[in-house]
């Protein structure tokens, strides 16, 4: 029943336990099976390292150089050669808390002999949410090139952004997208239809006056999916499919995509205890998560948005954590470039021009 290119699969997704994880974000990358299987030279299941283990870690602030086996999954759900299809897709919608998208499949000496994705028993054809890119903003910092185009329509390479944002949700499997519009709202609608000559069903939020980044949601037909937030200015190839498995994994209301940000403090640090020097630092570094201007919502949260006024998604994340909600961060680790200021666009031309991305 397994896939039929399981050898090459296989040579991927299978790793020794002391890979660290720093190589094993790489390697996930390449495999493109959201799991990797850790296991000795016979190919004896050690355990498992997820997508989302990695990205947790990244949240931990621990070291990446430590072994995949310090944060592996070592009684992983497995499935046997004699798994029917129906069997395997039913363990994976049921024997854990969370939906489950990988299997690896062992024998009855727990040596691999293949892996089943969700993508292998179901079509893919269609995502399980639907997009909105928040395209209305007027792109002020990067005049005098957005005097005549709004900022989301800017060539990057040969392309407008948007565009490049609208292929990778088309590659993700989103076919509903929206778009909130209001500054030279026309340039859009012009360019993309109603979407299908890009794969996609494009409709259009206009907003009469800005509405925030979470008011303009309120304007969108009720939907009864998830659905992802973007910001219209970000270049990135972040893996949508892992987001929504994150999110369904925490069980999240909201899932906010958040970056890494490095600090460097210009002075050394003199830390004290009253009026005594405990330590002294020079020039430390200090890490902060920033909101990567991604997210994933429950349709439920939508009732915390007020109608016909300005709300931000940072009013309704602060909402939700109010009344007791679930939000949770997914740390992004593929490229990610907010194009706010001119010398980030430039920065995007030439990520594009040297294949960066």
């Amino acid at each position: 029943m397994w896939h039929e290119d399981v050898t090459k699969r296989l040579e991927l997704a299978i790793v020794p336990p002391s890979l660290t994880i720093a190589d094993a974000l790489a390697r996930l990358d390449r495999a493109g099976t959201g799991v990797l299987l850790l296991a000795d030279d016979d190919r004896v299941l050690f355990g498992i390292v997820t997508d989302g283990d990695i990205r947790r870690h990244i949240l931990s602030g621990e070291s990446l150089d430590v072994p995949c086996a310090n944060i592996a999954t070592r009684t992983p759900l497995v499935a046997t050669p004699e798994t029917t299809k129906a069997e395997a897709l039913h363990l994976m919608d049921h024997a854990r808390d969370f939906v489950l998208n990988h299997l690896p499949v062992v024998d009855a000496d727990r040596r691999i002999v293949g892996l089943v994705l969700r993508s292998d028993l179901v079509s893919t054809d269609h995502a399980g949410l639907s997009a909105v890119i928040m395209a209305g903003g007027f792109g002020t910092r990067l005049r005098p090139l957005t005097d005549t185009v709004p900022k989301p329509m800017l060539p990057v390479g040969d392309r407008p952004l948007l565009e490049l944002t609208v292929e990778r949700l088309r590659r993700s499997g989103i076919k509903r997208v929206n778009v909130t519009t209001h500054y030279l709202a026309d340039a859009i609608s012009n360019h993309f239809g109603d979407g299908h000559a890009f794969g996609v069903d494009m409709r259009y939020v206009p907003e009469d006056r800005p509405l925030g980044t979470a008011g303009a949601l309120r304007l969108m037909e009720p939907t009864d999916e998830p659905l992802l937030v973007l910001n219209g200015d970000i270049l990135t190839t972040v893996d949508f499919q892992a987001l929504l498995a994150y999110h369904r994994e925490h069980r999240a209301d909201v899932t906010v995509g958040v970056r890494k940000y490095e600090l460097q403090v210009p002075y050394g640090v003199v830390e004290c205890d009253g009026a005594l020097v405990r330590a002294l630092r020079e020039k430390p570094v200090r890490t902060f998560l920033v909101n990567a201007g991604i997210y994933l919502l429950e349709p439920s949260v939508m009732g915390f948005i007020p109608e016909g006024r300005r709300f931000d998604m940072t009013d309704l994340i602060q909402s939700l954590l109010d009344a007791g909600r679930r939000v949770a961060s997914f740390p992004i680790v593929e490229y990610w470039l907010d194009i706010g200021r001119m010398a980030d666009y430039e920065q995007a031309q030439d990520d594009v021009k040297h294949a960066r991305l």
